[in-house]
């Protein structure tokens, strides 16, 4: 069966291949939501190292989406099954590290292919389905939203049990979810985020509070902390995190920086802070993640708001205009309705 997979060759390029698939022990998924990650725009805009653009490129972009099942010879899903695919291809397995940490691990669109194919070959542990009627769109970036199930699962782990008060530091897409998340697992803890723009953080209802980050009372204090900013934003985020914390609490680092952030490890030893790091996720996250989208469906209502753009692909044209369209939006998931 010959697969026909859209990689991109340069920044703001794409590129036809042809490829053979097997019909061998794995599934194989056509994908139809696909949904635009920032790591994917990186590369889309060359922003990434030169070095490592020479090394990644050419390659298929996407490690969010959702599919629908065309073959699986082990018999685990049926064709027509709408399910989620999972982005982290493990290759070995470990008592204690997980598997969206082992270096081992090869990842959709950042160490091998992503999703933006024809079909997909794919292992059937790497897929999760979906409850039928749930919002594809939604769907679409479960990979996400699993992330941040992945940091608050550790961070229930590792934080000690005085819960009153959770920060989260962040008013984009992975602080929404966070939020959301951390307001439904721990519904008497109350949930404040902290941004930059008054306009966003309307849209956190759901929490307890919202401050602006230029508008954070002196008097303020809360046990644990989320922060979800990355970028240039990393450094003044965990600085007003760590002044903000009291003793002994715990802070969730979950924001990307490409750059070496400085922090103050004066305040984090007279403070004895815990910080842990988070990144990606496995397929007990995903798991989790449907579970608690059919569990309380309230949350799959909360994360239509914020989807973006929903642009129909058909075309390298619209490819290039789903990307672009994404560069420019403040806020939200671009979604992809897949069909070349």
């Amino acid at each position: 069966m010959i697969n026909t997979i859209y990689r991109l060759s340069a920044p703001r390029r794409f590129e036809i291949d042809f490829e053979d698939i097997s019909f061998s022990n794995n599934c194989i998924v056509r994908p139809t939501h696909l949904s635009i990650c920032n790591a994917d725009q990186r590369y889309y805009q060359g922003t990434r190292d030169a070095k490592v653009l020479k090394e990644k490129l050419p390659m298929a972009l996407i490690h969010e989406g959702v599919g629908e099942v065309v073959y699986d010879k082990s018999g685990t899903f049926k064709a027509g099954d709408k399910v989620v695919m999972i982005p982290n291809a493990p290759t070995q397995s470990d008592d204690y590290i997980a598997e969206n940490y082992l270096e081992s691990s090869k990842f959709c669109a950042s160490s091998k292919d992503g999703f933006m194919q024809e079909f997909v070959e794919i292992s059937p542990d790497r897929l999760v389905k979906l409850p039928k009627g749930i919002n594809l769109d939604v769907a679409a970036f479960t990979e996400i939203v699993s992330v941040s199930v992945h940091a608050i699962s550790r961070f229930d782990k590792i934080a000690h049990q005085r819960r009153e008060t959770i920060g989260v530091w962040g008013d984009g897409n992975l602080a929404f979810i966070t939020s959301l998340f951390l307001k439904t697992m721990f519904p008497e803890t109350k949930v404040y985020v902290f941004g930059i723009s008054r306009e966003k953080l309307s849209d956190f209802s759901f929490v307890d509070e919202t401050f602006l980050t230029t508008e954070i009372p002196d008097s303020l204090r809360i046990d644990h902390a989320f922060e979800c900013v990355g970028a240039g934003g990393s450094p003044v985020a965990i600085e007003q995190i760590i002044a903000y914390i009291r003793p002994e609490g715990t802070i969730a680092i979950m924001g990307v920086s490409e750059y070496p952030v400085p922090i103050n490890t004066r305040m984090i030893l007279e403070k004895g802070l815990r910080m842990f790091g988070t990144s990606r996720s496995g397929k007990e996250d995903f798991e989790k993640t449907v579970e608690m989208y059919q569990k309380h469906p309230q949350i799959v209502r909360y994360l239509t708001h914020i989807i973006g753009n929903i642009v129909n692909v058909s075309s390298f044209a619209d490819m290039k205009n789903a990307f672009e369209l994404d560069t420019r939006k403040a806020f939200g998931k671009t979604i992809m309705h897949w069909n070349p």
